[in-house]
């Protein structure tokens, strides 16, 4: 924690924010940010190539089974070539990974093993900071996946309307979601066997998220499960946006993805503040 000046007293802002309800107690969790940032300074190889997976996916199969199935018609009613339809949903599993790989492989592992966390808390840094710091952490690189994989569609051609630009946002707050939850389920492991069970919820929904074909060609009782997981409102509202189909349908997906954060943010920093606490 060198160089980031944590010795010093907490200041009356942050004094007055720990008296309030999360997240608004958590007026440091910046640093915890400035950290993980830092730590990265030597391991940025792993950081960048966390957005290939998406990327491959987009040429292997907007251009490999884009030449045989050569449009595909849209839930809104658009036709559009097969790498156009995929690319947005790609878009969404992107964020989707850069947030749940930091916020909970990395976050297990500094709360059982290195136990980094317990040693934050002999500085002014709290059990909030730590939560909505490693939460927010994650976002940021969720966010960093989907602009260099955003940038990559654009050169690619697959990019249509100028909606797009508001394609980013939208996948910040779809990393918001998925850091979120990740860690408030991470805080509930105790092994690395644990992660077969994140590997066995994150692969069927990348994989069945309306991601590479349109909801209404799974049969009507499937569709249900399918509009029920998280990724699927990602890769709806990433779609609406990079298609340019926007409607009051968007701001449905926009909910839903805001209360799971938040539902998300809280469970994981009650949890954080029981196990490190107790």
């Amino acid at each position: 924690m060198s160089g980031l000046d944590l010795g010093a007293p907490a200041s009356r802002a942050t004094r007055v924010s720990r008296a309030l309800p999360f997240p608004a107690g958590a007026g440091m969790a910046r640093w915890v940010i400035a950290r993980n940032a830092m730590a990265f300074r030597h391991g940025w190889v792993a950081l960048v190539t966390g957005f290939a997976e998406p990327v491959f996916y987009l040429f292997s199969l907007g251009v490999g089974i884009g030449a045989l199935v050569h449009s595909v018609r849209t839930d809104g009613g658009s036709e559009v070539p097969y790498a156009v339809f995929v690319a947005p949903a790609l878009l969404a599993s992107s964020a989707m990974n850069g947030a749940v790989m930091d916020s909970t492989f990395n976050v297990f592992f500094k709360l059982r093993y290195a136990k980094l966390y317990d040693s934050m808390l002999a500085t002014p840094l709290g059990p909030r900071d730590i939560a909505v710091g490693e939460i927010g952490w994650a976002l940021l690189r969720g966010a960093l996946y989907s602009a260099a994989f955003l940038a990559v569609a654009l050169l690619a051609g697959v990019v249509t309307s100028w909606w797009a630009l508001l394609a980013l946002p939208a996948a910040v707050l779809i990393g918001l979601a998925f850091a979120a939850v990740g860690m408030f389920a991470t805080t509930y492991m105790t092994s690395w066997q644990h992660f077969d069970y994140i590997t066995l919820a994150i692969q069927p929904m990348f994989l069945f998220s309306a991601t590479f074909f349109p909801l209404s060609t799974y049969p009507e009782g499937i569709q249900w499960l399918v509009q029920a997981t998280p990724l699927y409102h990602g890769v709806a509202l990433e779609r609406g946006l990079m298609l340019g189909e926007v409607s009051w349908a968007l701001a449905g997906h926009t909910a839903y993805l805001v209360v799971l954060g938040v539902i998300g943010a809280l469970g994981a920093a009650r949890r954080i503040e029981r196990l490190l606490l107790t």
